[in-house]
């Protein structure tokens, strides 16, 4: 009996998977790396004993794990590699909500959504939003430190994250934390895997607080003529208020979403701003009035006001189609990079300046409000010239958001596609010190190798 039908007879075929056409679709995430390997084999985990199993395994005989959640990764952090074992955790998807302590004990493999969801049920809310979160993981958003559209109010995936249960790189299981708002006792490791991209460990269970439900927001769209006029704007509100959404989209975006929605957007502003207030009632009145006011003074072509949730929302969900919308175009290399909030403008400029010298569309959606940029490069992979002028533009943008005392992803993560500007980001005694916490954890270095670092 070979290695791998040792594994099969321990959990079952159902579990683990070695036909090559069931394989497949566990290769790639939705950054379709073009480097991704063929598995050795796929464990779809039913639990922590599955998952401990499967790393047990992968430790005895030298072998790769890659972690994997639903697959809707941007950064190739879910990509395959030569030999090695997928551990998906599709199956786990458990949750029990107590609401008497406002936490949820969720396995990973449950969506966004549904956690929002069960939250519901009880009046309570679980804030972290990204523009996929109805196919998205629990275990991806605590792999990346997953963010999105709230963040600029109610902060990202860590700030919710009390507690785990971690299985390590000898098959270990750890418990990390729990329901406890305060606890500072030891080293916050429960911290320390929040945003590790599946290297340290694998996330198969998650104590996330929960808050109160939100109020139905007010929203204030504005569209403006010059890119300058929009990220000055960002900054006039973010000096005075704390909005529960402050979204940004270019022209080319504006287009492609007013293609797939027909909602009647402006074609021919060069931006257009999303923001909202959850604020009560009265509060949220006057805040959004102060914002159209700052609209209006930095040079809005049009302000619209709406307390009308449904009117409210259509604007949100066509905010959040903006990368399905900008990839009926062509196929896109998607940046995730981040700066602090003065330099918004120079980053969005100096994209734009990049588009034009390699005579590229590059799509630009923002969390303006924090300053997590999302440009979207587009090409036909089929055009070689264009490809390499796609991959070139994709490193300046990167470079770019250096210079200017950004990072190189505030929520997607590094994965594989952005490892080669890690180093410069971090520098040498940062990474030295990294390096010293995955040999630490994972002497093997079993663990979703060729990610994040």
């Amino acid at each position: 009996m070979s290695p791998i039908q040792e594994l099969v007879a321990e959990l079952g075929s159902d579990v683990v998977v070695t036909d090559a056409e069931r394989m497949d679709k566990y290769r790639r995430d939705r950054a379709d790396d073009p480097g991704a390997g063929v598995p050795l084999a796929v464990v779809r985990a039913r639990s922590t004993a599955d998952v401990q199993a499967a790393v047990r395994f992968a430790a005895a005989h030298a072998v790769p794990v890659v972690p994997r959640g639903a697959g809707s990764g941007l950064s190739g952090g879910a990509s395959a590699v030569d030999g090695c074992l997928v551990v998906s955790t599709e199956r786990m998807a458990d949750i029990e909500v107590d609401p008497v302590t406002r936490t949820a004990v969720v396995q990973p493999g449950l969506m966004n959504a549904q956690v929002k969801a069960a939250a519901a049920e009880h009046d309570l809310w679980y804030p972290p939003d990204p523009s996929s979160y109805e196919i998205c993981s629990i275990g991806g958003n605590v792999a990346t430190n997953a963010g999105g559209l709230c963040c600029v109010k109610y902060g990202v995936t860590t700030d919710y994250v009390l507690g785990m249960t971690v299985v390590l790189a000898d098959g270990s299981a750890v418990t990390l934390g729990g329901p406890r708002l305060k606890d500072v006792a030891g080293l916050s490791l429960t911290k320390l895997f929040v945003g590790s991209e599946g290297t340290l460990g694998i996330v198969t269970e998650v104590v996330l607080r929960l808050i109160p439900r939100q109020r139905p927001p007010a929203t204030l769209v504005a569209t403006f003529a010059t890119l300058d006029d929009a990220t000055d704007t960002v900054l006039a509100i973010t000096r005075q208020l704390r909005p529960s959404m402050l979204e940004f989209m270019d022209g080319p975006t504006i287009n492609a979403v007013e293609d797939l929605t027909k909602m009647g957007l402006d074609r021919t502003a060069a931006a257009m701003l999303v923001i909202q207030s959850d604020e009560p009632a009265g509060h949220a009145t006057a805040e959004c009035e102060l914002i159209a006011k700052l609209c209006s003074e930095h040079s809005a072509t049009e302000v619209f006001h709406t307390d009308d949730p449904d009117e409210g929302e259509a604007f949100v969900v066509a905010r959040r189609s903006a990368i399905p919308a900008v990839e009926r175009t062509g196929t896109l290399l998607l940046e995730d990079v981040g700066v602090p909030l003065p330099q918004l403008g120079a980053l969005v400029d100096g994209i734009a300046a990049i588009a034009a010298d390699r005579d590229l569309t590059i799509a630009v959606i923002a969390h303006a409000g924090d300053g997590n940029t999302h440009p979207l490069i587009v090409f036909d992979p089929g055009d070689a010239d264009m490809t390499e002028r796609a991959q070139t533009a994709y490193g300046e943008v990167m470079d770019l958001a250096l210079r200017l005392g950004g990072t190189i992803t505030g929520e997607h993560g590094v994965g594989r596609l952005k490892r080669p500007w890690l180093a410069d980001y971090l520098g040498p005694d940062v990474l030295a010190l990294t390096h010293k916490i995955k040999d630490a954890l994972d002497p093997q270095g079993i663990l979703n190798p060729g990610a994040g670092y």
